[in-house]
């Protein structure tokens, strides 16, 4: 499992073959907590990479997926990065690994999104509705912000169908986690304001049978109904 794992990780603006910088103890201790989620993503067969910022990365999320080559890249951004410890204050400690998990889990969900082809699209017979009140001059900026918070809602929910599967004992206490991230300072129907999808998984027998994805899938179309 070393061996592999030293051959998947590549370091993004980083220096040539053999001149890398070293992982600090904070990107160890990160990778070694979604390592789970990258080694089931290889038995899928997803085209999928870990990036190690290797520079100073104080805006960036700590955890992000991109898209480079018709390949998913898992980017880490620690460095010089406040949110990586203001995250880690917000996991009670001995849910660290497996809230670790649920955000990888969660970027895979963009990373499935766009290999089928489906990045910002709504399913065959969805319609985004558009506020009434809406100044047709905000209208791009509003379909974007609807766009990308109809993608975080299905990542969300596949974070939430690995949780379900793969530690069904924490599901409360990780639901309740992503509730309270998602509302905290949120407004309402912004980028990352998933709650009305997150809302109806609050069972975790509510995620059915299937893929993590196919779960997420069905109650992301659930939750699309009547909101865009």
């Amino acid at each position: 499992m070393r061996r592999w794992f030293a051959a998947w990780v590549c370091v993004l603006f980083g220096a040539s073959a053999g001149a890398a910088p070293e992982m600090t103890a904070m990107e160890s201790r990160w990778l070694q907590g979604v390592w789970p989620v990258l080694a089931w993503s290889r038995e899928q067969g997803l085209p999928l990479d870990v990036v190690v910022q290797p520079q100073p990365m104080p805006e960036a999320p700590p955890l992000a997926m991109a898209f480079v080559g018709g390949r998913c890249k898992l980017v880490l951004s620690m460095r010089s990065n406040a949110e990586v410890e203001a995250t880690l204050q917000r996991i009670e400690p001995e849910l660290l690994n497996v809230t670790l998990e649920l955000m990888a889990a969660h970027e895979l969900g963009h990373c499935r999104r766009w290999l089928n082809g489906t990045w910002h699209g709504l399913p065959a017979g969805f319609v985004a509705r558009v506020p009434a009140t809406l100044d047709p001059a905000l209208y791009e900026a509003w379909a974007e912000m609807q766009a990308v918070r109809r993608e975080e809602a299905f990542a969300d929910l596949v974070g939430l169908a690995w949780v379900q599967r793969q530690h069904p004992q924490h599901y409360a206490r990780l639901h309740a986690w992503l509730w309270a991230e998602r509302s905290n300072t949120m407004l309402a129907g912004s980028h990352h304001d998933t709650r009305s999808w997150v809302r109806l998984v609050q069972q975790a027998q509510t995620l059915g049978a299937g893929s993590i994805f196919q779960a997420a899938d069905q109650q992301w179309r659930a939750g699309l109904t009547g909101r865009d």
